[in-house]
């Protein structure tokens, strides 16, 4: 009996914190992030420029285009049209419950889940629709506030805390905004990757059945220690997504596989192993690898003479973005201008999206404006990111970040580096690609728990 009131002691304490975390993260204030005009802008291996004969800044929230010239307007456009289509995964509030716990939200805890999510998503974005695709619809997002924030965080905090003491959900009327979309007169061309963009967002639900969403992530992660609530690092995060897409079994995936470095190696033979394996059908084919490399840019602090080294991995066509942040908060980074990089925030907390309806609404799941933070307020762990389509793209990728990590590296060792063979070839345990009994080596599992304890808090 006793032990049945702890219980519910602690199902009310989790829906407080629930409510708690679900306000705090709606005081989001709506900030404009300005450029510098004379600066190039690199986006995820684009570059931007915005140069004019005036000095100063400029907003990208389109609000002072009067004030500048045509040209430089539309390179502004399609700048804010590029970043708008990247997938923005934030926290999200009132979707199923996970299995094991009372948690209907990630506030406050899955960041780095979500920022991992981010960057598999430019991945597969990649893979299905191409670096040069741009949502067609990016533009109409508004990325003013037409309400206070007092007035919505008053009603976030109601509706939170309401739900947590009646124990209900109720439904959210969803926004009409852009469910014309598909309705649109547009060639097959355009149909196809307007099913595909959809289609990678739906991967990304919060349900326990969709193949990359919050709650089949958290099932990974159990096998590393990691429950609901936990904090998650960015090496963690990389195990975990490599664990998803194997087990993935839609027959759109089954084209696409995941490497994790080791300690900082990237064994090529591994990598072209994964991508030579053999699909599901029995047949044997080539698949694209996304390469993972956990990675720590310094000890306490991030070293500044690893600025270069990022922003060069930033100007990379085939980089699909950073899993990384400052200390306590993880962010997505995924370019930058000077010394700032410019990334999503996941901190912000969103209705759930029910990603099975048919024309489900697509706005809040694409952000409307970057932020900047300096590089030297960077958390020095993090995780990097690459997309490969076929082994000569691996080898040719493979040679260029080597070239990069010699130039730029003042010391004896490069951050993480490029090796032929396989990791047994140097006495270390590989992993097979497919466990019956578990999802994680026990060599995996130390290695996850290393990563655990020597990683920064997220909150």
């Amino acid at each position: 009996m006793e032990a049945t009131g702890t219980d519910e002691v602690e199902k009310i304490k989790s829906k407080f914190m629930s409510a708690w975390h679900n306000m705090k993260y709606s005081w989001v204030l709506k900030t404009k992030t300005y450029f510098s005009r004379n600066s190039p802008v690199f986006l995820l291996g684009k570059c931007y420029h915005f140069k004019t004969d005036e000095s100063g800044e400029l907003s990208t929230d389109g609000s002072n285009f009067d004030k500048i010239n045509t040209e430089i307007s539309g390179n502004v456009e399609e700048f804010r049209k590029d970043f708008i289509s990247r997938i923005w995964l934030t926290y999200r509030e009132e979707f199923p419950q996970i299995k094991g716990s009372a948690l209907t939200t990630d506030c406050g805890w899955g960041c780095t889940l979500r920022t991992g999510q981010m960057l598999l998503a430019q991945g597969l974005m990649l893979h299905f629709l191409g670096r040069g695709w741009v949502w067609p619809d990016a533009l109409d997002i508004d990325s003013s506030d037409s309400e206070s924030w007092t007035a919505h965080t008053v009603r976030k905090l109601t509706a939170s805390f309401e739900a947590s003491l009646t124990a209900e959900r109720e439904p959210k009327i969803l926004s009409n905004h852009h469910r014309g979309t598909l309705k649109r007169n547009c060639d097959d061309s355009e149909m196809r990757n307007e099913i595909y963009h959809r289609k990678i967002i739906s991967w990304f639900g919060d349900s326990p059945l969709t193949a990359f969403g919050l709650h089949q992530l958290i099932e990974y992660g159990k096998k590393s220690g990691k429950i609901a609530g936990d904090w998650y690092g960015p090496a963690v995060v990389a195990h975990i997504l490599r664990k998803a897409v194997e087990e993935a079994r839609d027959p759109e995936l089954q084209g696409v596989t995941v490497y994790v470095a080791q300690d900082c190696t990237v064994y090529s033979s591994d990598v072209i192993d994964r991508q030579c394996s053999f699909m599901d059908s029995g047949k044997a084919a080539t698949k694209a690898v996304i390469i993972l490399v956990p990675v720590r840019l310094g000890g306490e602090r991030t070293n500044m003479d690893y600025l270069e080294f990022v922003k060069g991995i930033l100007s990379l066509e085939y980089c699909v973005g950073i899993i990384g942040g400052k200390p306590k908060q993880s962010y997505y980074f995924a370019g930058f201008q000077d010394d700032s990089l410019i990334y999503m925030d996941p901190h912000y907390c969103q209705s759930f999206v029910d990603v099975s309806i048919k024309d489900f609404p697509l706005e809040s799941f694409h952000c409307p404006s970057p932020k900047k933070m300096s590089f030297k307020k960077m958390d020095p762990s993090c995780t990097i990111g690459f997309y490969c389509r076929t082994v000569q793209d691996f080898e040719k990728a493979s040679e260029e970040i080597t070239k990069m990590l010699k130039s730029s590296s003042k010391e004896k060792y490069p951050l993480f580096t490029f090796v032929k063979g396989h990791s047994r070839d140097y006495d270390f345990a590989s992993s097979p690609l497919h466990e019956e009994n578990d999802l994680f080596s026990e060599d995996e599992k130390k290695r996850l728990k290393r990563f655990s304890t020597e990683e920064f808090v997220l909150l």
